[in-house]
């Protein structure tokens, strides 16, 4: 056999391996029939499974995070929110709850000691007013609208089906989505209305000493607000604040942030959240069956003159000191 014979030979054996080896990946690429397949991988199950934890795919368009499709951060996150949240966020609220309803047992309503005197006081004015309940009343739509993101799934969803419940959820994330611009405004108006009546003093180390006012052989002594309400003030503040900016980001998803970012920034919101509803649930309480005569204050803006001297004594004298100078009194007979 001649060379040149020997090399054609050569060259046709090692095309028949060539093509053996290829096989497999081209019938990966074609459909039963023979024709082409172009939805076909060109990298096998098995090579990006080796990836592992982590998998990422190529894409013909510059946004990296789109070709991640495994990463174990998602894993953790979804933990987090399907149970670490959920069983955390039930025993706070219900937790709460709890302790409320005890105390309510145990101590009763915080009673104005002398009686009501028919004379009313001016606490909150209208814009006052205002600013509360647009932040009030939107909480409490951000609220519920939120925590059927958290527990909806397992408290509405066996109750009302699969499409009932999606309906809801659709409607309840629109509604979440617009409510948080008023939200927004009456955060702000509050922090601005109500920041210097809420900065610390003396007399706070007082009210403490004094046991807060549920000791009812104590006085505590108190300006505008007492130390117990400037807690609130200063808590709802922060939060009010946290979850604004994590909301926001949410709202507006990878805009400046990954996807490690907006998992975090989505615990943060629903955390802060959860711990929020806890602590407005106590001030709903104070306001309304746990202290006679408190709730008049934001709904007619006006208290009974001496609910104001027990519970805020101090701004009392100042008020009355104005009502001597001259404008309207700010004490007048009851109707």
């Amino acid at each position: 056999m001649t060379f040149f014979a020997r090399f054609r030979l050569a060259t046709f054996v090692l095309a028949l391996l060539a093509m053996s080896a290829a096989a497999p990946a081209f019938a990966q690429k074609v459909g039963p029939d023979g024709a082409p397949n172009p939805t076909a991988s060109v990298t096998s199950e098995r090579d990006l499974l080796r990836q592992l934890p982590r998998v990422e795919g190529r894409l013909d368009i510059p946004d990296t995070k789109a070709g991640v499709l495994i990463q174990p951060e998602g894993r953790t996150w979804d933990y987090i929110h399907e149970v670490r949240l959920r069983w955390g966020g039930a025993i706070v609220i219900l937790g709460t709850i709890l302790v409320l309803g005890a105390a309510y047992l145990i101590i009763g309503r915080i009673r104005i000691s002398a009686g009501r005197s028919g004379r009313k006081v001016l606490r909150f004015r209208a814009l006052e007013r205002f600013s509360h309940w647009l932040t009030a009343v939107s909480f409490v739509v951000l609220g519920l609208t939120g925590l059927n993101i958290t527990f909806g799934k397992v408290l509405l969803l066996p109750v009302v089906g699969p499409e009932a419940f999606s309906s809801i959820s659709q409607a309840a994330k629109y509604v979440h989505n617009f409510t948080r611009a008023a939200f927004v405004v009456g955060l702000v108006l509050i922090t601005v209305i109500f920041f210097r009546d809420n900065l610390l003093k003396k007399v706070d180390i007082d009210w403490v000493r004094q046991g807060g006012g549920f000791i009812k052989l104590k006085h505590a002594p108190a300006g505008r607000f007492n130390l117990g309400e400037k807690l609130v003030y200063w808590l709802s503040l922060v939060a009010g604040v946290a979850v604004s900016v994590s909301g926001f980001l949410l709202l507006f998803p990878f805009y400046g942030t990954d996807i490690a970012q907006m998992q975090l920034a989505e615990v943060v919101h629903t955390l802060v959240a959860i711990l929020f509803i806890a602590l407005i649930l106590g001030h709903i309480y104070i306001g309304t069956v746990g202290m006679e005569g408190a709730f008049e204050a934001m709904g007619t803006g006006e208290v009974d003159l001496n609910w104001a001297k027990e519970h805020h004594d101090i701004w009392l004298a100042e008020q009355l000191k104005k009502e001597r100078g001259p404008g309207q009194p700010s004490v007048t007979p009851a109707e």
